[in-house]
């Protein structure tokens, strides 16, 4: 209990509460304290953002999209001189106006503004629009229209015909977590601000184009689609697509988008399930708010497994492979219907707010429908602070830890029914709003008052400052010993292999070919774990599994040769320049050229980097570039080109765990 009465600084600037006690830094109330959000340029404090629309042309032959956007806005705070919202350099805003309404019934007035861009950090920068004392009057509505074109973005994926599933026509695709969205459209791009929005996209002819919204509509004769989300969402929500996609409706609410060419495969592999899901969801967690609930695979180039885009789900197609993985990721994007679009993290911080509770409500479900595996694992943290890009701190502390901490939270109160009520509740008073880790904790306090007064009594019991602010594992896991029967074997083998001379007749007896894949994941994360292996263990294991493990899908492929790179086993290296030439999605091809270039086979990674370049998009070659050549002198911030030569550069890149760890709330994770 002494522990959590000492204050302490959380990650959006204010002091963690203890029970009973409402203020905050200075003093002052919850409410009145102001959140900072170190990833973002804007000045979002000083206005309310009632509704933007973007009205867009994609034209393919030169990637590029060119358009308006309308904000709506009030201002909030008096003496508001300019609006400063995030962009980025390859945004290239071309004017700026305002329209103020006239006053007693006269016409609005439309004003040119002046404006500025300025420089912010590596992934963004400022536009900071001058407003005239016509405009700033507090709580009187204004627009502000911003005309510009926008290019290749780290947001925006110009995928050419021959990097698409069926290799015939273009497609590009915007994925705008963690701070992306700004190279799509001037935004207030923090996860604190959330509002409606409307599109206008006109494109070729056809060319389908969806988008994360409730509504939509289209016009066959001009080639235009009409999107409307009337629910508030964050910037970095918002989503497009546009190729050559067809659909299946799947259920009620929901249908399946892809190419031609994999839509069948796409159907075969979900049949009736995500109603199946989206009711026991509902059940759990209180209605689906969003409408539909609609799935679009991508190629393989998408740079992450899925995101949860509000109405339209983003997945790669390389996870057709794997029936296991599918079920696990589409339920994961469910659950962030309730927890991380509807409830969303107020900062990048406090990711786990959305990812621990949406991993705990997929496991909820999962619980439901299925008996499931899945593999929890429990890495240390990333820190993060002013100028760090949030989307480069990616791994599963937040999923892990944070499901941890909401599987601490039910055990508190002791029935988990009960804290499915609690959820449920959650969700209805936080619905389309962002919060901070110490709302969570006070409501969950006023729903079990008991445990709140327990605690003051007893000076004894909520380990909430430790769970939020220390670092390392967490405090404790939950109950997962009703996964022993298929938990059991894979430690049995893994105790094997952690003989000394492990018997070949006994390890024979386990057949992986029968295993679910979780269980060989588990299997092949636990050798990764204990690497480096002797050289004689490294060939046992390869005659035992290699030939196995080629004929299984990439998510048990790629775990087998990082075993393989970590411990410099150059027999099976073969293998790895095969799986790169094979595939290239950015969640298979940066582990291994990490792995690689960290070891001693870079001059391997240079050599396959060479013979691949051609099928990379430009967004993952310059990332590669970056770990293969890094160096002051290798400016990898512009569109690379095809390299004949590599750049000199130091043999390793630089490592962002270098400063330590800290705690849970100071990371961030791909959705």
């Amino acid at each position: 209990m002494a522990e959590l009465q000492r204050p302490t600084l959380c990650c959006c600037r204010k002091v963690l509460t203890v029970p009973g006690n409402k203020s905050c830094e200075g003093g002052r109330s919850l409410a009145h304290c102001r959140l900072v959000d170190v990833a973002s340029a804007s000045n979002f404090h000083s206005f309310k953002l009632r509704h933007f629309h973007l009205d867009l042309h994609l034209n393919f032959a030169v990637k590029r999209i060119t358009g308006w956007q309308v904000l709506e806005l009030t201002p909030v705070q008096p003496g508001v001189q300019s609006l400063i919202l995030d962009t980025h350099p390859s945004l290239l805003v071309h004017s700026v106006d305002c329209k103020v309404p006239g006053a007693s019934g006269a016409p609005d007035v439309v004003l040119s503004l002046t404006y500025r861009i300025e420089p912010f950090t590596d992934y963004g920068s400022s536009l900071n629009i001058s407003l005239p004392a016509a405009v700033i009057r507090p709580h009187r509505a204004f627009r502000v229209t911003i005309r510009y074109t926008t290019t290749d973005g780290p947001a925006i994926w110009w995928l050419d015909a021959e990097l698409t599933c069926g290799q015939t026509r273009p497609l590009v695709f915007t994925q705008g977590h963690s701070v992306c969205n700004r190279s799509f459209f001037p935004c207030f791009d923090t996860p604190a601000v959330k509002s409606t929005y409307s599109a206008t996209v006109r494109v070729p002819e056809g060319v389908t184009v969806l988008m994360s919204a409730s509504r939509s509509a289209y016009s066959k004769q001009d080639r235009v689609f009409q999107f409307s989300m009337e629910y508030p969402v964050p910037a970095y929500l918002v989503a497009l697509v546009a190729g050559d996609l067809q659909h299946a409706d799947i259920g009620p609410r929901s249908r399946v988008w892809a190419e031609p060419c994999i839509l069948t495969c796409a159907v075969s592999k979900l049949g009736g399930n995500v109603e199946r899901w989206l009711n026991v969801a509902e059940g759990l967690f209180g209605p689906y708010v969003w409408g539909r609930y609609d799935i679009v695979f991508l190629p393989p180039s998408f740079p992450i497994v899925a995101m949860e885009n509000p109405c339209l789900t983003f997945i790669i197609s390389s996870i057709l492979e794997s029936q296991e993985f599918l079920l696990i990721d589409v339920i994961h994007e469910i659950a962030h219907g309730w927890f991380g679009n509807a409830v969303t993290n107020a900062t990048w911080e406090e990711m786990w707010l959305s990812e621990g509770l949406a991993t705990y409500a997929q496991r909820r479900i999962t619980t439901e429908a299925y008996a499931c595996l899945e593999n929890p694992c429990y890495p240390f943290s990333f820190s993060f602070s002013e100028g760090v890009n949030p989307s480069s701190l990616m791994n599963l502390f937040t999923y892990e830890k944070g499901f941890c901490f909401v599987s601490y939270l039910s055990q508190l109160c002791g029935d988990i029914e009960r804290f499915d009520s609690f959820l449920r509740a959650y969700i209805e008073k936080f619905r389309f709003s962002s919060v901070i880790a110490q709302d969570l904790l006070d409501f969950f306090l006023g729903f079990f008052p008991e445990l709140k007064e327990s605690c003051v009594a007893q000076r004894e019991g909520l380990e909430f400052e430790r769970w939020l602010n220390g670092c390392g594992p967490p405090l404790c896991e939950p109950d997962l010993s009703a996964g022993k029967a298929l938990t059991g074997p894979v430690q049995h083998l893994c105790d094997l292999w952690g003989m000394d001379a492990p018997e070949p007749q006994v390890i024979s007896t386990f057949d992986l070919s029968s295993w679910s894949t979780f269980q060989t994941v588990l299997f092949l994360d636990r050798l990764l774990d204990r690497s480096p292996l002797p050289q004689e263990v490294m060939s046992l294991l390869s005659s035992c599994y290699s030939a196995l493990l080629d004929d299984m899908n990439a998510e048990v492929q790629i775990r087998w040769l990082q075993i393989v790179v970590r411990n410099s086993f150059y027999p099976d290296l073969p293998r790895v320049r095969s799986f790169l030439h094979k595939h290239t999605s950015r969640m298979y091809t940066v582990p291994l050229y990490e792995d690689l270039c960290g070891g001693v086979m870079k001059c391997f990674a240079v050599e396959v980097f060479y013979q691949t370049q051609a099928r990379l998009h430009p967004n993952l070659r310059r990332t590669l570039q970056q770990i293969l050549f890094q160096s002051s002198a290798f400016n990898t911030s512009t569109a690379p080109s095809l390299l004949t030569s590599p750049p000199s550069a130091p043999s390793s890149p630089t490592d962002p765990t270098a400063n330590g760890t800290i705690a849970l709330r100071d990371v961030n994770v791909s959705a």
